[in-house]
């Protein structure tokens, strides 16, 4: 741990906590100094206060931060696709059945042991448990994420995520075919009350938080759609379960949101572990450099194989 001690000036008279932390420290995110006011890791005046305290002149805020190097996860040489890599950021392709953090005890075979292990410097904004990450991707959604390799690369990254000027697009095999060819949904996600481990729509606007999803049908098939997904939004399980409640057509092999298991592969096909769901494309300025970066990576090998054989059985 390290320690920091600011003090308010005439300036900084009526400002509140949170915001004064941010301008001192533009380095962190306004959900990491929140999070480490929550946590008790600010103090002001020698207190454990909330985040909308109005400072007062000679304010004493005292600063607790985590250190980067004492990750809670250990480095574990597992496999991982390395897309693009420079001292700020790293751009890498997930596979499917990989869990992208620790959760519940578990600190082995996730993305973070693997990231710890392959590359030395990531940033510490989302703390011990999640070093480098920015955003994520579900255990079996497959493709592009990006990881900060420190806290300026990540704090601006989430920003560009955050006002949407982050692209990220996903391709998905649906159950069916959905009636438009384009379209944007536009509903609250929140917590499933029956499964918390899954999530809901809903229409009140005071429940949940605003999700976007824009979408485009790319090919038809007899009994499914590939469809191309433009997060406007990064909610949890966002366009999944858009896609069952919304669009009323599942993604195939999502059982957990309606979806079956594909029935067309054969015993020595490459097998999905889960939803045909790919993240294959994200354009992002370098936080840096102020270049604009784009990159896309092909689907998985199991979801090629199905795409081939649906537009094989199409021709016929």
């Amino acid at each position: 741990m390290k320690n920091k001690k600011l003090f308010s000036s005439e300036q900084d008279k009526g400002k509140r906590l949170d915001l004064f932390m941010l301008e001192k420290n533009p380095e962190f995110s306004r959900s990491y100094i929140k999070n480490l006011i929550v946590s008790g890791n600010i103090l002001h005046n020698g207190e454990i206060k909330k985040s909308g305290t109005v400072l007062k002149q000679n304010d004493i805020i005292e600063i607790v931060v985590p250190e980067n190097s004492k990750p809670n996860s250990k480095l574990e040489n597992l496999p991982l696709e390395i897309v693009y890599q420079d001292s700020d950021l790293a751009v890498i392709n997930k596979q499917q059945g990989i869990v992208v953090h620790a959760g519940n005890g578990n600190h082995s075979g996730t993305l973070v042991n693997a990231l710890l292990y392959h590359i030395k410097d990531l940033s510490g904004i989302n703390g011990v448990l999640r070093p480098g990450i920015v955003h994520r991707l579900d255990k079996n959604t497959s493709g592009l994420m990006l990881v900060a390799k420190n806290d300026k690369s990540h704090r601006i990254l989430a920003e560009q995520i955050s006002n949407k000027t982050c692209i990220r697009k996903y391709l998905a095999i649906l159950e069916g075919n959905i009636k438009q060819d384009v379209g944007r949904i536009e509903i609250n996600i929140t917590r499933n009350s029956k499964k918390r481990t899954l999530m809901t729509t809903s229409a009140d606007l005071n429940v949940g938080r605003k999700a976007i999803t824009e979408f485009k049908v790319l090919e038809r098939f007899e009994h499914n759609c590939l469809v191309e997904f433009n997060l406007k939004t990064g909610r949890t399980h966002q366009i999944r379960v858009h896609c069952k409640e919304f669009l009323h057509h599942s993604i195939l092999g999502d059982v957990d949101y309606g979806g079956s298991i594909c029935k067309l592969i054969s015993k020595t096909s490459p097998k999905s572990l889960g939803q045909y769901l790919h993240a294959y494309h994200i354009e992002f300025m370098h936080p840096i450099t102020k270049k604009q970066l784009t990159f896309e990576t092909p689907v998985p090998p199991y979801f090629k194989y199905l795409l081939d054989k649906l537009r094989t059985m199409q021709k016929n």
